[in-house]
């Protein structure tokens, strides 16, 4: 029998075996794993690039043995740019607009329920193949609003607080819409109502997870939780920093509790991003940030936070210096999810960068608006304008100047810094009008 003959006959076998009846099967093949991936965003309350292993910033890191092996197999962003305080951070990212546009430019503003929120969105868009999920700090309901229920806004479950700030051992839950006082440690309480709301799910997950560490109050962990040596309780006047290593290090321990929870397929199948919403807090500020120009300010110690990529459809390992901006998150996790968007709003996908080296955008942008200062700011990555609302205006170069000691507008400029000024200062005329 010739060769010809036999491949035929062994393709009409494997095809008439392809159902039980003896029928070549038209279903449409189900999707693999790797195309509906789960989505674990991790939001960590007031970490700077001082304050994580992988960056040169600071002296003394916390030990985070599972944050660093997400970032020994994943990639690190240099240049990520957020907002000075959390509630504009968050809102950036589950509304993919800049805080002038949504009203949220200082923490404790209220987001308005007729936003499309990210959650909402992947849900409309992929015919809701997720199941979503927020557990932890909210602070986009306005002070102490103890009434607000973040599932009204598209959310699947919420379990967490709607304040911004929480004793760590005595605080209020709000879940399915009723309060109770607790006293489990908060971190954990977190990671506990995770890893039963993943336990859960039939579908892919995206889990929007906002722990509060390192947040003030400053305290001490349970002792299995760190590695900091010789802590008694915390008093006003002790050093701050070890205490707040330690609610880092408390954190990183939960994490890893959080994966070693999933089996092996689903931690294979999930992309995790863990970020800082803002920068160190000044009680903590390592050199070369000062203590000035850290959270709650434009400077780069408040607004260039940490923000690691990892897991599922994550193929390149290292630093990434691209521009990238919290706003940028909506239709990144987006397009995680399987929509078919790069760009919507003030947002901009940078998931291409998870396998590729490629530009995303030519600009960031930020800004505030405290009782006491009405500012925004906008970087190319090599210059960075600062103007506030009376005028006044601060121009740095990064390249030789990252930690903003020299601001240029003092003397005189050259003509390539005026022309790189007047360039920062037309696009800041085209996003903000």
């Amino acid at each position: 029998m010739q060769k010809s003959t036999l491949l035929i006959i062994a393709l009409f076998f494997l095809i008439s075996c392809g159902n039980d009846n003896g029928e070549v099967s038209n279903s449409t093949p189900t999707p693999s794993l790797e195309e509906t991936p789960n989505i674990l965003l991790i939001i960590v309350d007031d970490l700077g690039k001082d304050a994580l292993s992988g960056y040169s910033e600071g002296v003394i890191k916390p030990n985070t043995p599972n944050l660093n092996e997400l970032r020994n197999n994943g990639l690190l962003f240099n240049n990520f740019w957020v907002y000075p305080t959390c509630s504009p951070t968050r809102a950036s990212i589950i509304t993919g607009k800049y805080g002038y546009r949504t009203g949220i430019k200082w923490a404790g503003d209220v987001l308005s329920n007729s936003e499309t929120i990210l959650q909402k969105y992947i849900s409309n868009q992929t015919n809701n193949e997720y199941a979503t999920a927020v557990v932890g700090k909210w602070h986009l309901a306005g002070g102490n609003n103890r009434t607000f229920n973040p599932e009204s806004l598209g959310i699947d479950y919420f379990a967490g607080i709607i304040s911004g700030t929480s004793d760590y051992y005595q605080w209020e839950l709000t879940e399915d819409g009723s309060v109770t006082t607790q006293n489990n440690y908060i971190t954990e309480k977190f990671t506990d109502l995770s890893i039963d709301w993943i336990a859960e799910q039939s579908k892919p997950w995206f889990l929007w997870l906002a722990y509060t560490a390192p947040h003030t109050p400053f305290h001490l962990p349970p002792n299995e939780m760190h590695s900091q040596e010789g802590l008694a309780e915390y008093n006003n006047g002790t050093d701050v920093l070890p205490y707040y290593l330690a609610a880092i290090e408390a954190m990183d321990y939960q994490i890893g509790r959080l994966l070693n929870s999933m089996s092996s397929e689903e931690k294979g199948n999930t992309t995790v991003i863990v970020l800082g919403d803002n920068g160190t807090p000044n009680q903590a500020t390592q050199s070369p940030y000062e203590s000035s120009k850290v959270k709650g300010t434009l400077y780069q110690g408040g607004i260039n936070t940490p923000i690691l990529v990892s897991g599922a459809g994550v193929s390149r390992t290292g630093s990434d210096n691209s521009l990238v901006s919290s706003t940028d998150l909506y239709t990144t996790l987006a397009e995680i999810a399987g929509v078919s968007i790069n760009e919507i709003n003030d947002s901009k996908s940078f998931k291409s960068l998870f396998s590729i080296n490629n530009q995303i955008r030519e600009y960031q942008y930020s800004e505030m608006n405290s009782d006491s200062k009405d500012a925004w700011c906008i970087s190319n990555g090599n210059f960075k304008l600062i103007v506030d609302s009376n005028g006044q205006e601060q121009l740095y170069d990064l390249m030789s100047d990252p930690y903003e000691r020299s601001n240029l507008m003092e003397g005189t400029l050259s003509e390539n810094e005026t022309l790189e000024k007047e360039k920062l200062k037309a696009e800041l005329l085209k996003i903000r009008n």
